[in-house]
């Protein structure tokens, strides 16, 4: 009879209590876990709606409708459908410690997590370049960039995102020389992707790193030039006031999206780093930090949207039309009217 009720006290921690090879489930306090679900959701919502306020502020307004802001709409794109799509799974992983959605479930999230991760990379990317272009060469910038040409940019590094990463995982390429220790460590009720060495590194650096540095590297120039730009024009005795504010609002949408970027690689970085040192590590990093960075990083995504909420004034003044129209009904208005 003891041994009864020990097997049953012992079936209550495992995933699925009817299968030998069954993964343990977290031993939580009920206290904990409503906790944890709790603080999921609201950052889940935050990103969620967040982003979505930006995307509807940009399809809303035509004064928004610029090269820039349609990338700012693609990286919104990215982080909403992060939290909607890949986020509310994670959360029940992370809190229950199982997965129940079965093997081919795990492997599409996997790849659709990492589908949207490199696609916001690379809308910052786009971002940075646009801006380089803006500041450092503005004339032939009017002629070259326009909402066309960054709309093919847009759906290019779309596709390649997902085709990239796709490819990727259902491949098992990432697997390769590491199969064993993938069958070791299986159990029913896991969704883990493991990396080999190789691609441990070359996805971080593809990915990460050398992105990362080559955005940093053009914000170095970017700041560089317009500090330059706004000595002249304060040393100008004649000038237009347009000019002066025109100059201005750009130098300030280069620090909001260099805050922005900031934020991306602070958030990232320690996930990324744990991804290229942890398999000459023999994969011994606990699945409790590998879940707290990647929720470190998932928090970027809620980021965003306080951000430019905060930094930009286009989007005050949209979020405020847009929250009094349509959530207090109050006014109607499809114009922004810039200072």
């Amino acid at each position: 009879m003891m041994t009864s009720n020990k097997t049953q006290t012992e079936n209550m921690f495992l995933c699925y209590p009817l299968l030998p090879n069954s993964c343990p489930k977290q031993n939580r306090l009920t206290v904990v876990k409503v906790a944890m679900y709790a603080f999921f959701v609201l950052m889940i919502l935050t990103t969620v709606f967040g982003n979505l306020l930006i995307i509807i502020s940009v399809s809303h307004f035509k004064q928004l409708q610029c090269p820039t802001h349609l990338i700012v709409r693609s990286l919104a794109a990215s982080d909403c459908l992060l939290g909607s799509l890949v986020m509310p799974y994670s959360m029940v992983r992370s809190v229950e410690g199982c997965w129940y959605l079965g093997d081919f479930v795990c492997k599409v999230h996997s790849s659709l997590d990492m589908t949207f991760c490199t696609s916001s990379l690379l809308n910052l990317s786009l971002i940075s370049v646009d801006r380089y272009w803006a500041i450092c060469d503005p004339l032939r910038y009017k002629m070259r960039v326009t909402n066309n040409t960054v709309t093919v940019f847009i759906t290019f590094l779309w596709l390649f995102s997902f085709v990239y990463c796709f490819t990727v995982l259902f491949s098992g390429i990432n697997a390769v020389g590491i199969e064993m220790l993938i069958l070791q460590t299986y159990c029913v009720g896991n969704c883990v992707v493991f990396f080999n060495k190789q691609w441990g590194i070359i996805y971080p650096i593809l990915t990460f790193f050398l992105p990362g540095t080559i955005m940093s590297s053009l914000y170095v120039k970017i700041f560089h030039v317009a500090r330059k730009h706004a000595k002249v024009m304060s040393e100008r005795v004649t000038g237009g006031l347009k000019s002066q504010s025109s100059a201005h609002r750009e130098r300030k949408a280069a620090k909001t999206l260099a805050i922005v970027i900031g934020v991306y690689l602070f958030c990232w970085l320690p996930i990324f780093t744990l991804a290229v040192l942890d398999p000459f590590f023999n994969y011994r990093t606990p699945a409790v930090v590998y879940d707290a960075l990647f929720w470190f990083a998932y928090f970027n995504s809620a980021c965003n949207p306080l951000i430019y909420g905060f930094f930009y004034p286009c989007f005050q003044k949209a979020f405020k039309i847009l929250t009094s129209t349509y959530i207090c009904a109050l006014k109607h208005s499809n114009t922004l009217i810039f200072e």
